[in-house]
């Protein structure tokens, strides 16, 4: 789930401790299977060589039905998220899914995507350790120091704590403070950041219960219709 101010992002809903977790590729990003969260769609563990690719950049894009996002993955930032997310780009994880979750509250401003399901608790059936950044700033509306910019166009990983990364990303459309508890693993090109505005233009989908909401369906139906 999405929650304001403790600004926890989650993915899925039991801690890898707690899903019974099975096969682990013997690299050295030690993929784990959770069978008692099977994947939303059909996918294998990632490859996990001896030395994952840790240098460089890759670009991929989402096309979506309401333009494309252009994404640029850095190896050296997060190298495990990154082999795993292009693993999930390859088997075609994320072509027709929907971006389930937008919020627009004062400190966190994301659209939440990568699960088939489409609930919020959809993942790819593995999990794998976090790779956090540690050289964030200090977020302006927080006089502890605890929580940290995550500027607009940051790609980060959601999850459901420690190290239970799997396949539900957000993208960061305007400056957000959040603890610096998830993985960055690239940032959003120009012309996404467009298409980014785009939805979060159309604000959050209004239900009987809350007709102004700030968190949760985007109003406009967000699709990635393939990424490639």
């Amino acid at each position: 789930m999405v929650l304001t101010a403790g600004l926890l992002l989650g993915a899925g809903a039991a801690p890898a401790h707690a899903a019974g977790l099975r096969e682990v590729t013997k690299g050295p990003c030690q993929y784990a299977e959770t069978p008692d969260e099977p994947a939303a769609r059909p996918v294998p563990l990632p490859r996990d060589p001896r030395h994952t690719p840790d240098r460089g950049t890759v670009t991929t894009t989402l096309v979506t039905n309401l333009g494309l996002i252009p994404l640029t993955l850095d190896r050296a930032q997060a190298p495990c998220t990154v082999q795993s997310f292009l693993h999930l780009v390859r088997h075609r994880f994320y072509n027709r899914t929907i971006c389930h979750r937008l919020t627009t509250y004062p400190t966190l401003k994301v659209l939440q995507c990568g699960d088939p399901s489409g609930t919020g608790e959809g993942g790819p059936g593995y999990r794998y350790k976090d790779e956090l950044p540690t050289d964030l700033p200090p977020a302006p509306t927080d006089p502890t120091g605890e929580r940290k910019v995550y500027a607009r166009g940051v790609l980060a990983m959601a999850n459901a704590g420690p190290d239970t990364n799997g396949s539900q990303f957000f993208l960061v459309f305007a400056d957000s403070a959040l603890r610096p508890n998830y993985t960055i693993f690239g940032s959003v090109r120009p012309l996404g950041l467009r298409t980014l505005d785009r939805v979060a233009a159309g604000g959050v989908a209004p239900t009987a219960e809350d007709p102004a909401p700030v968190d949760g369906t985007p109003a406009r139906r967000t699709e990635i219709c393939l990424a490639i």
